[in-house]
């Protein structure tokens, strides 16, 4: 790329005069150049994809039919700016009969988004000023965080580690650093780890948040995907709406991806700032597709009838797994299961590999076995396996996961 007076004009925040010029290959596009290699390796070879953090699946044939009606309606054709009614009736309705939480507002304490991840871009926006710290877990989702250093915050990482049950250690955190941190970002059920929450420590964080002064930002995109009883809301703690807010999604939960829509609820003064900022951002998702997200969270069973999918997947590959050696169990939710990477792989002739980290674990997975996961060394060195990988039914899962069983069969792996 010739060099022009452009080069010398991008804001710090992405680079400034260096932008453009780092060889750094990140993590994801790594694993992408290793399929493509794997793939030229192996011609006709099937990759079997279990780093994919998505649905497999399209959105159910209502959901499809109720947008195409939706979209069929003049009135629906304009600007949505901040929402109409129903998916605002419908979210209120969907936590209190799903999630337990009672005395949401839709008029003051609900607000649409473009899905989760717009929302968690914006927000900072409304809190973070040159030095504020942000605590987030690690590893995680940036998007928060990233954007508050684009204001001139700070993020502070607390590790998700096993011996913790993948809880962040709130007591950990430096005095120095809680008494210019703004803001606490939670996931769960938590992405990449599969681990779940409790109430009693949700409980613990609206006193930790009241003692110190933070908002609670708890992203929710797999609350509902649990295997078994109800999803838990952060919202459903005492005094949770007092100090914080959740956002909901229909990417995960309605297998709604590219449709882009979701829901911020909670405390009102937040919805509201969120809502001002959010003014000068978007002029709104589409009000059909708004519409569609209102009938799914007027039908939770849909996501009833996709968790018991992703369960009895989780089951086959824990199984699978544990026969391979690692230390597989089967998370409380999600589709994500998170298992250490093994030190060595030894293979059926003899031959050791010892790995320095989960991303070479990873590439040798890829290469060796065209087996696909994503890697963490972020907090220790773990593997997510993914139970959205592509089959086209129940036969096929199994397929799927007897090719996986094959082509880990014979190594000893040591961790």
């Amino acid at each position: 790329m010739s060099d022009t007076y452009i080069q010398n004009l991008f804001a710090e925040r992405i680079g400034g005069r260096q932008y453009g010029k780092s060889t750094a290959i990140y993590k994801f596009e790594k694993i992408k150049r290793a399929k493509r290699a794997a793939l030229l390796a192996n011609p006709g070879a099937e990759i079997i994809d279990m780093g994919v953090g998505e649905p497999d699946e399209m959105a159910f044939p209502e959901v499809v039919a109720k947008l195409h009606e939706e979209a069929r309606k003049p009135e629906n054709r304009g600007y949505a700016d901040n929402g109409d009614g129903a998916l605002k009736q419908a979210a209120a309705i969907y936590l209190e009969r799903v999630c337990g939480v009672k005395g949401i507002n839709p008029e003051t304490e609900v607000m649409h988004s473009i899905g989760s991840k717009a929302a968690l871009s914006i927000l900072p926006a409304a809190l973070i000023n040159p030095g504020d710290y942000v605590l987030m877990t690690t590893p995680g989702y940036p998007v928060f965080g990233t954007h508050a250093k684009y204001y001139g915050g700070l993020v502070h990482n607390l590790p998700l580690t096993e011996a913790n049950h993948f809880l962040p250690d709130l007591d950990s955190i430096p005095q120095e650093v809680l008494s210019k941190a703004k803001v606490l970002v939670l996931n769960y059920p938590n992405n990449p780890t599969g681990a779940s929450a409790t109430p009693a420590f949700f409980a613990k964080v609206v006193e930790f948040a009241r003692r110190n002064n933070l908002v609670v930002l708890h992203d929710a995109a797999y609350a509902a995907l649990v295997f078994d009883g109800k999803p838990l809301s952060f919202l459903a703690t005492p005094g949770a709406k007092e100090v914080g807010i959740e956002l909901h999604s229909t990417s995960k939960t309605f297998n709604m991806t590219g449709w882009r829509c979701g829901f911020v609820a909670g405390n009102e003064l937040l919805v509201k700032a969120y809502g001002d900022v959010k003014d000068n951002t978007d002029s709104g998702q589409f009000l059909a597709i708004q519409h569609a997200g209102a009938y799914c969270f007027e039908h939770p069973e849909i996501t009833e009838k996709i968790a018991a999918k992703y369960s009895r997947r989780m089951d086959a590959l824990v199984k699978v797994l544990g026969n391979a050696g690692f230390s597989a169990r089967k998370p409380k939710g999600s589709f994500f299961l998170y298992v250490k990477a093994p030190r060595v792989a030894t293979k059926p002739d003899g031959a050791r590999v010892e790995f320095k980290n989960a991303e070479e674990v990873s590439q040798w997975l890829i290469t060796e076995k065209l087996i696909s996961t994503v890697p963490w060394d972020d907090a220790c060195a773990y593997l997510r396996f993914s139970v959205t990988f592509a089959a086209k039914d129940p036969a096929d899962e199994q397929r799927v996961l007897a090719e996986v069983a094959s082509r880990l069969g014979g190594v000893r792996f040591d961790f």
